[in-house]
């Protein structure tokens, strides 16, 4: 579309997209939110630079996807489920580069074992509950925001997006929320864009995530911390309209 618009139907067996709030067990929300929305578009298309800053490694984007619209097509049905989940964590890609370039030693990650053998209880195997959602379906529309010194490229981005997704290529699997919970799309017509309607679900969220990437940057350092954004969700008749992420109604950290 000449506006950079664009609309995907996803759907999948299983999904979770964890409340912020729940620390230690996962508690999904009933819809998924923009910013794994925003994943699902990433994987199928997304373009950038890698420049060295003399140590630093920063990544330049040349565009972001603005999701602007979610229509949920099944209405939300739980499940538990109860996973082993490693506590360690996989450290940054400056450390892996490292360990890659022979650098630094590896360190392994160890699923098993507990304080007696590792020396700490932060590493090992436990047990987490998870309430997903099964059985999801969603309709997507997200819009193409080129970044400052690339809106001549506009045309180009839309055409690749376009082809990429009509053949249902994707630079890695989408995922709702965990990597085990693959998402399947595609890519609607403009001309086809009602023909599902939308669950009959109204339910207030309340502060809902947004984003963990402050979207509004031009370029993004490997040291960057997450920039969690937050907006006031309300579903009305299985729609989220999502406002744009430099929207005052978007609650940003340190901004308002």
């Amino acid at each position: 579309m000449a506006n950079g618009t664009y609309t995907l139907e996803v759907w999948g067996d299983l999904a979770c997209f964890t409340r912020p709030e729940m620390k230690v067990e996962r508690f999904s929300y009933p819809i998924i939110t923009p910013s794994a929305a925003r994943g699902i578009f990433d994987a199928i298309y997304w373009d950038g630079i890698r420049e060295k800053c003399g140590k630093e490694s920063i990544m330049r984007p040349y565009f972001h996807w603005q999701v602007k619209r979610i229509e949920m097509l099944e209405m939300p049905r739980y499940i538990a489920l109860r996973r082993n989940e490693v506590k360690d964590k996989v450290p940054g890609m400056q450390t892996l580069n490292k360990w890659i370039n022979d650098i630094e030693s590896p360190e392994p990650l160890w699923a098993d074992g507990g304080k007696d053998e590792l020396g700490t209880d932060q590493k090992g195997r436990t047990q987490r509950q998870t309430m997903a959602l099964k059985n999801v379906r969603y309709r997507i529309t997200a819009q193409i925001i080129p970044k400052q010194g690339f809106a001549q490229d506009f045309g180009k981005f839309n055409s690749q997006f376009e082809r990429r997704a009509k053949h249902g290529k994707c630079f890695q699997q989408p995922y709702f929320g965990c990597r085990e919970f693959p998402a399947f799309f595609e890519y609607i017509e403009p001309e086809k864009e009602a023909v599902s309607n939308p669950a009959k679900f109204d339910q207030h969220l309340g502060f809902m995530l947004y984003d963990v990437f402050d979207l509004g940057k031009n370029a993004v350092s490997e040291k960057d911390k997450p920039f969690i954004t937050l907006f006031d969700a309300y579903v009305h008749n299985g729609v989220l309209d999502v406002p744009p992420f430099d929207s005052a109604t978007v609650k940003k950290p340190g901004r308002n």
